[in-house]
């Protein structure tokens, strides 16, 4: 299977979680792409729920699909959420936040009863820290707020570059809720609970891409098949 094959793989298992009557949160990525369209066809198959997307993006695709959405505002306790990750470790820690969308994201997971992160098997790492950790920040202050996460990022002994994410023509990538993207790339997160706090410590900070103890459930998609892994 392609990394598209893997992706739908995933999403198509995923809906088996999915029940009549759910509050659902739904991601935001390339392989909530996936569960989207399969999400549609089941809605206009009969079934019912409320779903409460991530990112604007999202909320075009189920609009499209014809899926009911709300705003978590309105319905603001979730059955459900599910959602793709860019890393996801053996404990179900993940990064997320490739997608620009990770402050909706965290809020809605946040929101939710249970958590099922969808993924290929490229997804799956032994320590977190590969995939660079998409930090969202306030644009007041970006520099001294892009410093001060290098400074954490020298703390937890990585020295990766940490960059503004830029947009197709090259600027600033502002996301939904109106701010910047910095990419910090650690290369390897050797306790996350420790980097997430001091990241948290920083005031031009708004949220961050480390989203640890949120998933109760992953579903993985590769070459041998679907496998999911839960959290002990």
């Amino acid at each position: 299977m392609g990394s598209d094959d893997m992706k739908a793989a995933a999403a198509r298992a995923a809906m088996d979680h999915v029940e009549n009557g759910m509050r659902l949160g739904i991601g935001t990525g390339s392989t909530a792409e996936k569960f989207v369209a399969f999400l549609a066809e089941a809605v206009g198959q009969g079934l019912e729920i409320i779903g409460v997307p991530t990112s604007e993006r999202t909320a075009r695709l189920c609009l499209e699909g014809g899926i009911r959405l709300e705003s978590l505002d309105d319905v603001p306790e979730l059955d459900l959420v599910i959602d793709g990750a860019d890393e996801i470790d053996p404990a179900l820690n993940l990064i997320k936040g490739g997608g620009g969308a990770l402050l909706r994201e965290k809020i809605v997971a946040h929101a939710a009863a249970r958590m099922i992160v969808i993924a290929d098997d490229s997804k799956c790492v032994e320590a977190l820290g590969r995939f660079p950790l998409p930090v969202e920040i306030n644009a007041f202050g970006a520099e001294a707020t892009r410093r001060a996460i290098e400074a954490v990022a020298r703390d937890h002994g990585a020295s990766g570059e940490v960059a503004l994410r830029t947009a197709s023509r090259g600027e600033p990538l502002i996301t939904d809720g109106g701010h910047l993207i910095a990419d910090a790339s650690f290369g390897h997160i050797s306790d996350p609970q420790a980097v997430a706090c001091a990241l948290n410590a920083i005031p031009g900070v708004v949220e961050h891409g480390l989203f640890l103890s949120m998933a109760s459930r992953a579903i993985f998609a590769g070459e041998a098949g679907v496998r999911e892994l839960t959290v002990p």
